[in-house]
């Protein structure tokens, strides 16, 4: 299992892939496959990263049979603080 340091890290990394490949669009998804093979995240630390994200209300995920995040999205509030992000950081 991973590190505070490295679940952290994995959230952010999620999260700023998201916001990326969707442009803040809340219509627009990633598959967890995408997101795991792009970010190297383990299936099951990336299955965690998105369930802590979902209870933030920062994501949402589809569920496959195995716990496994099929389809990821941005919420409103996830967009928002993404925006905040990339406005604080230029």
């Amino acid at each position: 299992m991973a590190s505070l340091t490295e679940r952290k890290a994995y959230r952010e990394k999620i999260m700023q892939a998201l916001y990326e490949a969707t442009e803040g669009n809340r219509l627009l998804g990633v598959t967890g496959t995408k997101l795991a093979q792009d970010l190297a995240i383990p299936a099951e630390d990336l299955a965690a990263a998105c369930t802590y994200l979902v209870g933030e209300e920062l994501i949402t995920v589809d569920w496959t049979a195995g716990n496994t995040p099929a389809m990821v999205t941005l919420t409103h509030q996830g967009i928002r603080r993404m925006e905040a992000e990339e406005e604080k950081h230029g």
